[in-house]
């Protein structure tokens, strides 16, 4: 049985701050969660880390309570604007304290190749990349994180 982790993805567990490589892969999910308060996040993209700019691609995220809640979709104008400043502020909402943004790879600019999630404050920042096309062995993953 082969497993999910380098077949179908790679995890970065503490990604705040961290360019996500997509050279090998169809998108990535950024969880982010921040107990009790408004977060602000910024999602950027670069070329392998090098020469960020803005990446305003992202229209809505999903919200929830960060411990196994039904999750709500919200447009990001609603938190914000995530638009060509690529950033927003995850709205201060107990009961939504985590928030699921997808970017898939075909998103990114020409010639950009890597996706970076910054949040503010003492929150969590996990990326999923997903789809891998090419498939390995979990100990044969490339880093993630470039």
């Amino acid at each position: 049985m082969m497993e999910w982790l380098g077949r179908g993805g790679n995890v970065v567990p503490v990604a705040t701050g961290k360019h996500i490589s997509l050279r090998n892969a169809a998108g990535v999910t950024f969880v982010c969660y921040e107990d009790g308060g408004a977060q602000a996040i910024a999602i950027k993209e670069s070329l392998a880390g090098a020469g960020e700019q803005a990446l305003g691609c992202i229209d809505y995220i999903y919200a929830g309570d960060g411990v196994g809640s039904v999750l709500t979709r919200e447009t990001t104008d609603a938190n914000g604007a995530l638009s060509a400043s690529s950033s927003m502020v995850k709205k201060d909402t107990t009961a939504f304290d985590m928030a699921v943004i997808y970017v898939p790879a075909e998103a990114l600019s020409e010639g950009f190749d890597s996706v970076e999630c910054t949040i503010d404050g003492a929150g969590i920042c996990v990326a999923i990349v997903h789809d891998l096309y090419t498939q390995r062995a979990p100990q044969n993953l490339p880093a993630a994180a470039v």
